[in-house]
């Protein structure tokens, strides 16, 4: 497959949508050096002002995010966290995947901002745009010392993750588990090793994310499956499979997300159907369509989670009836404990707790 960088996802690099200018290869016949077929990850520091985000979104579970990457070397072709890359002049395409940034700062900045008087506790969500255990975390250990901060100020949170690294934190997430302060979502998207390669190539396998899933549970933390994104004609078949697994491996919640194109995800999404499955790509998008509206993407509340129309609704239907099947539905999991907050002091050392 001349032209697709070995371990991406992404098939162009578009420039982003506020760039000023853009560029368009053409082979006008002369000589021209060879194309390598890998390229390197940088990863440098971001300096931010504040790590918490804040959300009203009425169709997203979570009003408090932290997101310690900007970019993600998972390299889902249809994240729709690529968009983000043009805000800093960056391709959503090959630089989402390559051109990373952390927060270095992240661990001092969130004690500061949980020690405000006026700060009130309520989960905060690791995860919602770019992977938390993605492979730089390994290194760098962002996520690992936010963590830490939120145990020692006994924080609610949440986590979303494809990457197996999680596990390295069990043992403290078994300790906010034990006083009801954190559940865990791994999204498994399918359970098919060569789509997994060219869908989201540097994430985890499947099987990887269900022990994950299985030494979670096993350990008595709460853990649910995302079954994200749903692709018509690409993994939608595998649902019930994918629930079955997750139910199998001990995950006791469930959701699902319709495939969202937003911004460049439209143009960096088709490129991949027509490297990947061309024969296939018309029946896909017209699909995606027909739950979209007719368009490519469907931004409003209330429908860009899940799209409309007859193909959505039988998703949807099929999605409950096999989430009540399994008890998938996690009615037993209480809400997560915020009393027991304890507010950083000014030192940087906490109450003592006993």
């Amino acid at each position: 497959m001349a032209g697709v960088l070995k371990g991406r996802g992404a098939t162009i690099n578009p420039a982003g949508r506020f760039a000023l200018t853009s560029r368009l290869a053409v082979d006008d016949g002369w000589y021209q050096e060879a194309t390598p077929d890998s390229i390197a990850t940088e990863v440098r520091p971001e300096a931010a002002r504040s790590v918490i985000s804040r959300n009203d979104s009425p169709d997203i579970p979570f009003a408090q995010s932290i997101n310690p990457y900007r970019g993600c070397e998972h390299g889902c072709v249809y994240c729709y966290a690529r968009p983000s890359h043009a805000y800093v002049d960056l391709s959503p395409g090959i630089d989402f995947e390559t051109r990373l940034f952390y927060k270095a700062d992240a661990a001092r900045l969130l004690r500061a901002e949980l020690a405000r008087p006026a700060y009130r506790p309520q989960p905060i969500m690791l995860g919602a745009n770019t992977d938390p255990y993605q492979p730089a975390e390994k290194r760098l250990r962002v996520t690992r010392e936010i963590l830490e901060v939120l145990w020692q100020a006994r924080h609610p949170l949440t986590i979303i993750t494809k990457g197996a690294l999680v596990l390295r934190d069990l043992e403290l997430l078994q300790e906010l588990a034990r006083l009801n302060l954190v559940r865990v979502t791994v999204s498994l998207t399918t359970l098919d090793p060569e789509l997994k390669r060219t869908l989201e190539p540097r994430a985890a396998s499947p099987q990887a994310r269900l022990k994950v899933i299985a030494a979670l549970a096993g350990a008595g933390v709460p853990v649910g499956v995302l079954t994200a994104p749903l692709i018509p004609a690409v993994n939608d078949a595998e649902l019930e499979s994918l629930l079955e697994a997750a139910a199998a491996a001990g995950a006791t919640s469930a959701g699902y997300v319709l495939l969202r194109l937003p911004h460049e995800v439209k143009e960096l999404f088709r490129a991949w159907l027509e490297r990947h499955l061309p024969l296939r790509a018309a029946h896909v998008m017209s699909l995606v369509q027909q739950a979209r509206g007719g368009r490519d993407n469907d931004p409003r509340f209330g429908h860009r989670m899940r799209g409309a129309g007859p193909w959505a609704a039988m998703l949807r239907a099929r999605f409950e009836l096999a989430r009540r099947r399994l008890g998938l539905d996690g009615a037993r999991a209480p809400d997560l404990d915020s009393s027991r907050f304890c507010r950083p002091q000014g030192s940087g050392q906490m109450e003592l707790l006993l």
